[in-house]
């Protein structure tokens, strides 16, 4: 269940995130108030997912994963381009994150 709710906070966060840039600098209301609810909720789930996981393994997924989703968002809906260097540093995120989910037994509750 732990894991689920981190994909669910990841989730939040992202689209908190994308309506951030949306909200035109929290000009914007529907935008704003989509910002306030899906950050919290987001902050809300992660808060329990660290009752079981560690901090440092849950934050390194929830912040990697929201970076690469936040990163494709930008790309694909808001057209920000991505050089060979973003591209590369994407991987390495998602890469950690792998590590840590297949070889850590730090995530183990």
């Amino acid at each position: 269940m732990p894991w689920f709710l981190l994909a669910l906070a990841i989730l939040f966060e992202t689209i908190g995130t994308t309506a951030l840039k949306a909200s035109d600098g929290l000009t914007r209301l529907m935008p704003s108030l989509l910002v306030v609810l899906a950050y919290g909720l987001s902050f809300a789930l992660l808060a329990q997912v660290l009752r079981v996981i560690p901090v440092g393994i849950a934050y390194a997924i929830w912040s990697g994963l929201g970076i690469v989703l936040i990163a494709l968002i930008g790309w694909l809906v808001f057209a920000q381009r991505l050089d060979g260097a973003a591209l590369a540093g994407i991987g390495l995120i998602v890469a950690g994150i792998i590590v840590i989910n297949v070889f850590s037994n730090a995530t183990q509750h």
